[in-house]
């Protein structure tokens, strides 16, 4: 009896569901996308000759001329909008390191500063919030609801941002760089799937990055060689396991495939030590580009092959762009101390830690709440530090991310501490823009939060500050390409980096080919990663909910049958001038309500700003 009850429950669960997904394709069955995110690829190093499939696919259907990564420009932050279509003060995911409260990670050194790059730390964070630290459902979670099958697949980190309600692994499929690893700390695969890798003669746990992650040191070059043998594990899952399967089941999918390359060769690369050419234009990163537009080559092909190709829309973009980076700078104490990692006279990774702790006079700590001596050659860590007399008390915290720092102001009197910061940073060479909190403003030479769209109805804690550093370009044949970023980073100077409001970083490559997009379109109007969750609903005729209203658009001028363009504006927002003149000056672009960031800072200081 019990038997019989449990196959009609069964049944009536089918039934359900194809009702569901009859009323859902009523309209016929729906596409499948597959969403290829180039990391760190930026717009204009594309050409037939350093990426042919990139430059292919972006020849054949839309390319995204306008495009824009979200601020800051780095991985997650923009993973979380492409992921939800939420603007990051909607999604709280406002760097690679955030603060998020005085509990501290438990698996990891970041402390209180946790890695959205890290699995165990992602774990840590969606706990710490509700179990969806996004507060939003994303587009895979979404996808599965109306009948897709999704699967996440490639960089660790971002992978688990696209689909967070799928960690368990028992709702879609994420496989990243912890997949089948000694630590156990990936998500769980189905036992099917881990055979199915076996069978065609792959490893079931992902490889790691071999020579391609050694980062090299302070007197020793990183790496040489892509990032190769990872990637192509990879696409072989992604092509001769997930695409099978996909076709075999016979319903709609949505893939994210998420390249490593070239941001992992950019960032690494040991073509350029201690110098600013040829920077991330070297023989290693350019290695790094080729092996993204390989990958999707393979994935291009493979779907020919199973005769997915003419139902298939691909999308491809990039987190954001990227830069070279200097660890340079005249004002800065930091950069007068010496450390047992640095060049002399370089900037010590924490370097703005360092200084607002000189400025405060106040101790500094690591954001695990390990003294630093700095006097025995020590400086914070690559994720962030605290300052203050007591570490689990601190005044300030700064979470690290490259090309900008998040500035938290835990302590008592915040209005009072962020004036002295503000004034502080404002006497620095390399500080480009700063962003103040609505709530402890105005301060002159200052631009709100809100104005980048950092407020919203995140479940982290909002930044105090958030300050952009120094750009300029070396002046090569396409100034973009090697423009030049005052980082706050691990990586030496020459290596590459991101994270700030300049056109370099905030100019991603992005385009799209298939049956739902128009061919041979250059598409004039502003876009960014926010607009992709819903531009791919729009083409699938996915219903999509929002919670907060700091959302995206859907890119109507690039679907088939949508109009050439959309009314835009670009704009030019100024803060009162502060102490020495210094001013953050914001260029952004709007259409349909939306805001695309082009840059900001101090006019002069910033690689694009149109003063």
């Amino acid at each position: 009896m019990r038997a019989v009850r449990a196959n009609l429950i069964l049944v009536l669960v089918g039934a359900a569901l194809l009702v569901g997904m009859a009323t859902h394709w009523g309209r016929g069955k729906p596409h499948n996308v597959i969403l290829f995110v180039a990391d760190g690829l930026r717009s204009q190093i594309v050409t037939p000759e350093t990426a042919p499939a990139l430059a292919a696919l972006r020849a054949e259907g839309v390319d995204f001329r306008n495009s824009h990564a979200l601020y800051p420009t780095v991985t997650t932050a923009n993973a979380s909008a492409m992921a939800t279509g939420h603007y990051l003060g909607d999604t709280g995911d406002f760097g690679n390191y955030l603060y998020t409260g005085p509990k501290p990670a438990p698996e990891t050194v970041n402390g209180v500063t946790p890695s959205l790059e890290d699995d165990a730390d992602l774990r840590f964070v969606n706990d710490l919030f509700g179990g969806n630290y996004l507060n939003e459902d994303s587009l895979l979670a979404q996808a599965r609801a109306s009948g897709f099958l999704t699967a996440s697949i490639g960089k660790k980190g971002p992978v688990l941002v696209h689909d967070i309600a799928g960690r368990d692994g028992a709702s879609g499929i994420i496989i990243d760089d912890a997949t089948g690893g000694p630590k156990m700390d990936g998500v769980p695969l189905a036992v099917d799937i881990v055979a199915a890798i076996k069978s065609i003669g792959l490893p079931a746990a992902a490889p790691d990055r071999g020579l391609n992650g050694d980062s090299g040191a302070y007197n020793m070059p990183g790496a040489r060689v892509a990032n190769v043998e990872q990637q192509d594990w990879f696409t072989r899952v992604a092509t001769d396991v997930l695409l099978p399967r996909f076709k075999k089941a016979g319903r709609p999918f949505v893939m994210v495939f998420w390249s490593r390359d070239p941001d992992g060769s950019q960032h690494y690369q040991g073509d350029s030590l201690n110098s600013l050419t040829p920077g991330i234009n070297g023989p290693t990163a350019m290695a790094g580009i080729r092996n993204a537009s390989n990958d999707l080559q393979s994935l291009r092909d493979a779907l020919k092959a199973q005769g997915l190709d003419k139902t298939t829309d691909v999308v491809v973009t990039a987190d954001h762009g990227f830069a070279t980076a200097s660890k340079q700078s005249a004002t800065s104490p930091a950069a007068k101390l010496t450390y047992r990692d640095t060049v002399p006279g370089f900037l010590p990774t924490g370097f703005l830690a360092v200084d607002l702790a000189s400025a405060l006079k106040q101790p500094v700590w690591q954001a695990n709440r390990l003294p630093i001596v700095l006097t025995d050659g020590f400086h914070p860590g690559k994720n962030g530090a605290l300052i203050g007399p007591d570490p689990a008390h601190p005044n300030v915290v700064v979470a690290v991310n490259g090309g900008s720092d998040l500035i938290y102001l835990p302590g008592p009197d915040p209005k009072a501490l962020a004036k002295t910061i503000a004034d502080f940073l404002m006497s620095q060479d390399y500080t480009a823009a700063i962003f103040l909190n609505d709530a402890l403003g105005p301060i002159p030479g200052t631009l709100p939060l809100s104005a980048i769209n950092l407020i919203g109805s995140a479940r982290t804690p909002q930044p105090a500050m958030v300050v952009s550093f120094r750009t300029y370009s070396t002046g090569c044949a396409i100034p973009e390409t090697c423009e030049v970023l005052v980082a706050d980073s691990e990586l030496q100077q020459g290596q590459g980096v991101h994270g700030s409001l300049s056109r370099g970083e905030t100019h991603n490559f992005m385009a799209a080919v298939g049956p739902d997009f128009k061919r041979g379109f250059v598409d004039p109007s502003p876009v960014s990663n926010a607009d992709l969750a819903w531009t791919i609903a729009k083409a699938l005729h996915l219903p999509f909910a929002a919670k907060g209203k700091l959302v995206g658009r859907a890119a109507i001028e690039a679907l088939k049958g949508g109009p050439d363009s959309v009314a835009s504006e670009a704009k030019v927002l100024r803060s009162d001038k502060g102490p020495g003149g210094f001013q953050t000056v914001l260029n952004y672009q709007e259409a349909e309500g939306r805001r695309y960031f082009d840059a900001a800072g101090m006019p002069g200081r910033v690689y694009g700003l149109k003063p």
